[in-house]
């Protein structure tokens, strides 16, 4: 017998992860469900649409040449792990020096900066 709708076990075994993961996604609304009063089930159907969307292709080797050419350019062919990482975390943040904005730990309305952080 094919079975319409799938049980929080069934789902956890089917794809491999423990109950309490599961259970964490769906309160989270991660994963589709049903739920039958206090009953969660799940479609066979809608957990393969989900998993479809974590599908990675896979990237041709020329984008790692071009991936190279960059990384390469920033430091005489050696690569500077802290320095990369530390420009990925500045841009994500928008912390880096602009002349417009000032400087990035200026408090805006209080018009002055004290060392120690007291006013």
């Amino acid at each position: 017998m094919n079975k319409e709708f799938l049980s929080i076990d069934d789902v956890s075994q089917y794809l491999g992860i423990k109950r309490s993961t599961l259970y964490r996604r769906v309160e989270s609304r991660e994963i589709p469900f049903y739920r039958f009063g206090r009953l969660i089930r799940f479609r066979k159907a809608d957990v393969d649409q989900w998993i479809e969307g974590f599908r990675f292709e896979v990237v041709e080797s020329n984008s790692n040449r071009v991936g190279r050419r960059v990384v390469g350019g920033m430091g005489k062919g050696r690569m500077d792990i802290d320095r990369i990482v530390k420009k990925t975390i500045d841009g994500v943040r928008g912390l880096k020096y602009t002349s417009n904005h000032g400087r990035p730990d200026q408090v805006e309305g209080l018009r002055k900066e004290v060392p120690d952080g007291t006013l």
